[in-house]
């Protein structure tokens, strides 16, 4: 299912080293043509490079000057490793011709051999290169010459079982060749052969040309050649246009095949692998490999330059075959293939399915490489993005970056729009960078049009299953982008008899007694005035003592007690709490003219051996000292701090330490 809506594109390029697993596979250049090996048990990928053609060249025909390669263990997570071949380091080759189409790479004796077309210093036409290697990601070592006898594009090359060799080439037509042992040669006589003329062009000299034509395959254009084997069949597939070419039309390439029990054929043609691309982009290539059990079909479409298919990016979809060996039709699709861990950025814009009202678009039409984002218009659209690996979460928070009308909801659901809700996300708008009192944190970016939230979780699925995000509010929602992650561990239980602590360097005090958070029904937090503070928290207090509330020792990884997270894991609710904190101190002397000092978001309230210290009322933020007391004396032995900290739709934290009259931290006491 493509439905997808593309302004006119100009593009910038970046370098990357990795690459997702959602179609396109590649996302920070242009690839086509690819060829998909397996080599040491990881797949490698051999595409060519699409680049915008520079000044002086050809604006509205492909344009390639280099060849990269790229490499995964699971087709989620692509290693770019950078150049192997470039168009001014052949020898032979014409090195401002762009002309570096369909690669091929194969191993044998434990040498890597890359085919390569490139058009000549000297004369028209092609001629096929070879490189060589020790590893598959190169470097590679150029040969001096081109193959005799080849003249053509897109070289393809299968090893048989017996380690014999043939390489396959478009020109004049589909051949076929026996290499010999040395990979670079043809085994056979080469003929002359004299070339076709073409309208308004001279003459050309006879050829000498190796192997044959492939027999038995259909009429009408044929490029693209990909060979292989599998059991007792041989099968040779390439980009067919199958349509009618007479009176100007320009019918698209498919993807077809043909079978045969010989290397060289003939061939049984069977049929269509994959249908003409739906947006009409004009080529497609591919090749087919199977990897950890499963065939995988590679191809090329323009999903990153809608209005230019002379630019194109690599996907990915598995294959099936018939018990007969021939090729069941494959369906493109935007999720392409591989288990993506759910830590990882999902780019649910390359659902699996979606309602019919859904259409995706580009972030930003001058930047291809930036994505996509797919838009539910409507209460009830949805999208599913399936094969998702949960399996590493543990204590764990969604991000989505999204964009809405205000107060627009959605959802992230387990298996479909109807599931278990993990997530659920309420879209405020109306706000500056941050907001404390937002239903949900977030950041803007600078077109101050996206959104990135952070959401707690519902509900965590197990093992690998799908996702889907359902609108659930009257207007459209856009999304770019989930990701789950597992929070940093901000909290050590302490076991019972521990040894004391002291404050940290800073002297902020780190180990505290939580009490389960107290559910509060607050939707503002301007209700925090010195005489509500008092009544709430003195009525709260009397309750401590009847409720059989459980109390957590914990140690925080961080000066600042980040509470809600404490919340989020020991209560019902993340926001509208109220936390009683308190910690023991033992002091070998008493510390007299210190000063409690005290930052919390939200509002909070302090007592030392039962009597109070500091109050900090209003809507306000966590700041080192941001209130501090009288002077205090903390007494020789055993002493109590008590807080409690309130707070409504914000995210509670707070830092508390003791501190002498120059403001310098006081750490000469004990926590037990």
């Amino acid at each position: 299912m493509r439905q997808t809506i593309f302004p006119l594109l100009f593009v910038t390029l970046t370098m990357a080293t990795t690459a997702s697993a959602q179609n396109p596979v590649i996302r920070d250049q242009f690839t086509a043509d690819p060829t998909a090996r397996v080599f040491n048990g990881r797949v490698y990928l051999y595409p060519s490079h699409d680049i915008v053609p520079p000044e002086g060249v050809r604006q509205d025909w492909f344009c390639m000057a280099d060849y990269h390669v790229f490499s995964s263990d699971n087709l989620t997570d692509w290693t770019d490793h950078g150049v192997i071949v470039s168009q001014e380091n052949v020898p032979w080759g014409n090195p401002t011709g762009y002309s570096m189409w369909a690669p091929d790479c194969v191993q044998k004796n434990g040498k890597y051999y890359f085919y390569f077309p490139n058009g000549p210093k000297e004369g028209r036409g092609f001629a096929i290169g070879v490189a060589t290697a020790d590893l598959p990601e190169g470097p590679y070592k150029l040969e001096p010459k081109p193959i005799a006898g080849v003249s053509g594009i897109d070289p393809c090359v299968l090893i048989d079982n017996d380690g014999s060799a043939y390489i396959y080439w478009s020109g004049m037509g589909i051949r076929g060749a026996k290499l010999k042992d040395n990979m670079i040669e043809l085994d056979g006589e080469l003929q002359e052969v004299k070339m076709p003329r073409r309208e308004g062009m001279p003459e050309m000299p006879p050829m000498k040309v190796g192997g044959q034509q492939m027999e038995g395959l259909p009429d009408g254009f044929k490029e693209g050649p990909f060979a292989f084997k599998r059991g007792d069949w041989y099968y040779l597939t390439f980009p067919w246009v199958r349509g009618d070419t007479s009176n100007g039309a320009t019918p698209t390439e498919t993807l077809a095949y043909a079978m045969s029990k010989s290397p060289l054929g003939p061939w049984d043609f069977k049929g269509i692998i994959m249908a003409e691309h739906a947006n009409h982009c004009w080529t497609n290539h591919h090749s087919l490999v199977e990897y950890k059990g499963q065939w995988y079909l590679f191809y090329h479409h323009n999903d990153f330059s809608p209005r230019d298919d002379k630019r194109r990016s690599v996907c990915i979809d598995k294959i099936t075959f018939h018990a007969d060996g021939t090729i069941q039709e494959v369906k493109p699709t935007l999720r392409g293939v591989g288990i993506a861990s759910a830590t990882s950025r999902l780019e649910v814009d390359r659902y699996s399915a979606a309602s019919t009202n859904v259409n995706t678009a580009l972030n930003d039409t001058t930047h291809a490489f930036r994505g996509l984002h797919a838009s539910l218009p409507q209460k009830g659209s949805w999208i599913t993005f399936g094969d998702v690996d949960f399996s590493g979460l543990s204590d764990s928070y969604l991000v989505v970056c999204a964009k809405a009308a205000d107060n627009t909801e959605f959802y992230v659901r387990e298996k479909n729009a109807k599931g278990k809700v993990i997530a659920k996300v309420t879209m405020t708008v109306k706000s500056e960078i941050t907001r404390p009192g937002s239903p949900t944190p977030f950041r803007r970016d600078q077109s101050n049009q996206w959104l990135t939230l952070t959401v707690p979780l519902e509900y965590t699925p197990k093992g690998v299953a799908d996702i889907a995000v359902t609108c659930e509010g009257a207007a459209e929602v856009s999304i770019d982008w989930l990701q789950f992650k597992n929070r940093p561990n901000y909290f050590t239980t302490v076991p019972a008899k521990s040894a004391p602590t002291q404050p940290d360097e800073r002297g902020f005090i780190r180990r505290w007694q939580l009490r389960e958070p107290i559910k509060q029904d607050i939707r503002s937090n301007v209700i925090f005035t010195d005489s509500w503070l008092r009544k709430t928290f003195a009525d709260e207090l009397d309750k401590l003592p009847k409720q059989k509330a459980k109390w957590y020792t914990l140690e925080s990884e961080t000066y600042n007690i980040k509470i809600f997270r404490f919340a989020e894991k020991y209560g019902s609710q993340l926001y509208g709490n109220l936390f009683w904190c308190e910690t023991n101190i033992d002091c070998a002397e008493d510390i007299e003219n210190i000063r409690l000092a005290v930052g919390s978001n939200g509002a909070s309230m302090w007592w030392l051996n039962g009597e109070e210290v500091l109050l900090l009322e209003g809507d306000r933020r966590m700041v080192e000292d941001d209130g501090v007391s009288n002077r205090l004396t903390l007494k020789k032995g055993h002493n109590v701090l008590r807080g409690a900290v309130i707070n409504g739709p914000g995210l509670s934290d707070m830092c508390v330490r003791f501190i002498d009259e120059q403001g310098k931290p006081i750490t000469n006491f004990n926590i037990q």
